[in-house]
């Protein structure tokens, strides 16, 4: 029997302060395996990940025995850990923006693994930089990519970059820590089947961190669910997909619905018979006669390094009161650039955006009424809340800017219809101290506080896990069934759209290519750009 490439035995860590992250885990990857490290955000999934290469923070304490290829990671000195990186275990991080240096091409970056690590085989910059061409190839990039800055590549090529990276010296093991988060249905497609090709070329041995199940399934042969820092259920993948026995596995496959399934149709949560009611609310343009929002032959064009760019072509677009419409395509497709001009942030080319009949206004002051009325929910909760301002501060800015009476009761209401209650409880907090979720909240708040008649959200709930996605959606129904607060949601998920929307519409290219009732446009789609994004959804079986 061949010795496990890693193994964590009775493993526990602490943090500062005495918060335990990890609590008695034991855990074996074979050589060649393929293990998917399942659970919410907190739940020590990445701090049991980054013990492994001891990147944790100096105020975590760690007990029992982390052993990789039979080596003891605690006994390492400093000299031989510096060459067990890399060489040995190498990690692919979660953002890869945030990983590479803005400043340098890709390539010099990949490059420098090489020089710290493998000197003999590639002893000098021409050496290196051949080595980098063959390995941006086996991740499906040319060699004119590895000249690219960071900013110039798309999100699925920096994630494939950072693969590279993580595979210049080549490791024995690599771990992967939420390698697809935030990506759209076909670059994640790509990116896992780059994994899925070097785990069956190159004999990898594989630690996949996630919160989604299917993702992991897609990749890896086992599957290992946290939570609160101690294993509650481990198998094959397929058996913890389609049987899982734990309550939190099941809440984590429940999280993301499976298209086409008639009990998470308009149904989120972690009580879904608390929200049965919402099936009851589909609506439609037709159905309620009032069109909130309009697009008539809308037209944006760019230019970029001299060239013309058409971001939005000649699209025609209703949304109804009430009605909760998905707007879905690609990263580029131009979805984000039409919710902009909907809300008079970028000005069009040509065409109309009219607001319950009557043409967008260009003077400011009726410009700034008609956003009080449409309010946008950003991507970002962490980029769009000033960290240095309380909750209420931000919650309050809206209401200032519009001189709104009633500061205090505003914002208490608002709060307490996104779900943060007591309100006072978060007057004084700072973004910092607010988990994920609370984030999204306090910004929805800040929509809310003004009374609007409709929202734009931007990809509301790309970066949450699993119960904060269910949380956010779950108050969006809610929002609509209590308010008749109706609202047009940006997003790359297709799954989101099966599970609160009434309507899809899809984007391509910058031109609306289908577009009609969720169960049309999903179960029976008739252009083949919308087919080519659900064949790539992962299934509840971990196939696509």
């Amino acid at each position: 029997m061949t010795e496990p490439t890693l193994v964590w035995d009775d493993v526990r860590i602490t943090y500062a302060g005495g918060n335990v992250a990890v609590d008695g885990v034991s855990l074996e990857v074979e050589r060649g395996g393929t293990v998917g490290l399942a659970g919410e955000s907190g739940c020590g999934k990445s701090t049991l990940a980054m013990s492994v290469l001891r990147l944790l923070p100096r105020s975590a304490r760690i007990e029992g025995r982390i052993v990789l290829q039979g080596e003891e990671v605690a006994g390492m000195t400093w000299g031989r850990l510096r060459a067990v990186r890399w060489t040995e275990a190498a990690i692919v991080f979660q953002g890869a923006m945030h990983s590479l240096n803005p400043v340098r091409q890709v390539r010099h970056q990949v490059a420098e693994a090489l020089a710290l690590h493998s000197t003999k085989e590639f002893p000098d910059s021409a050496a290196r930089l051949r080595r980098v061409d063959e390995l941006l190839a086996l991740v499906d990039l040319t060699p004119a990519k590895g000249r690219a800055y960071p900013h110039e590549l798309s999100g699925g090529q920096r994630q494939r970059v950072m693969i590279a990276m993580a595979l210049a010296c080549d490791p024995e093991l690599i771990i992967a820590d939420e390698p697809t988060t935030a990506l759209d249905v076909v670059v994640q497609a790509q990116v896992l089947d780059v994994l899925n090709g070097l785990v069956r070329d190159r004999e990898l041995t594989l630690v996949m961190i996630s919160h989604d199940l299917a993702v992991l399934a897609a990749v890896c042969d086992r599957i290992v669910v946290m939570q609160d820092g101690r294993i509650v259920e481990q198998g094959k993948a397929q058996q913890i997909l389609a049987a899982p026995t734990h309550e939190h596995t099941k809440e984590l496959a429940a999280a993301f619905p499976i298209i086409g399934d008639p009990s998470s149709r308009l149904v989120v949560g972690r009580d879904p018979g608390s929200l049965s009611d919402h099936s009851s609310l589909s609506v439609s343009t037709s159905s309620t006669g009032g069109v909130v929002l309009e697009v008539r032959d809308l037209t944006v064009d760019f230019r970029s390094r001299g060239q013309h760019v058409r971001a939005v072509d000649h699209v025609d677009l209703s949304c109804g009161a009430g009605e909760i419409v998905a707007l879905v395509g690609q990263s580029g497709s131009g979805k984000t650039t039409l919710a902009r001009t909907i809300l008079g942030l970028q000005k069009p080319t040509s065409g109309q955006v009219l607001h319950e009949g009557k043409p967008l206004p260009h003077r400011r002051a009726a410009l700034k009424a008609y956003r009080r009325q449409v309010q946008y929910v950003l991507q970002d909760p962490t980029a769009s809340l000033n960290p240095k301002h309380t909750v209420y501060e931000a919650v309050a800015e809206g209401i200032r800017i519009h001189g709104l009476d009633d500061e205090r009761e505003r914002v208490i209401r608002a709060l307490t219809r996104a779900e943060l209650t007591p309100p006072e409880r978060f007057f004084a907090a700072i973004p910092q101290e607010l988990s994920g979720g609370q984030r999204q909240r306090v910004v929805i708040a800040g929509a809310l506080a003004l009374d609007p008649t409709y929202l734009v959200a931007d990809e509301p709930v790309a970066s949450l896990d699993a119960s904060v996605r269910g949380e956010i959606l779950a108050l969006l129904l809610q929002l609509r069934r209590d308010l008749g607060l109706g609202a047009l949601v940006i997003t790359h998920d297709l799954g989101l759209a099966w599970n609160i929307a009434d309507r899809v519409v899809v984007m391509h290219r910058g031109q609306i290519v289908e577009n009609g009732p969720v169960e049309q446009v999903l179960l029976d789609p008739q252009h083949d750009y919308t087919k080519s994004l659900l064949a790539v959804v992962p299934s509840k079986l971990g196939l696509r």
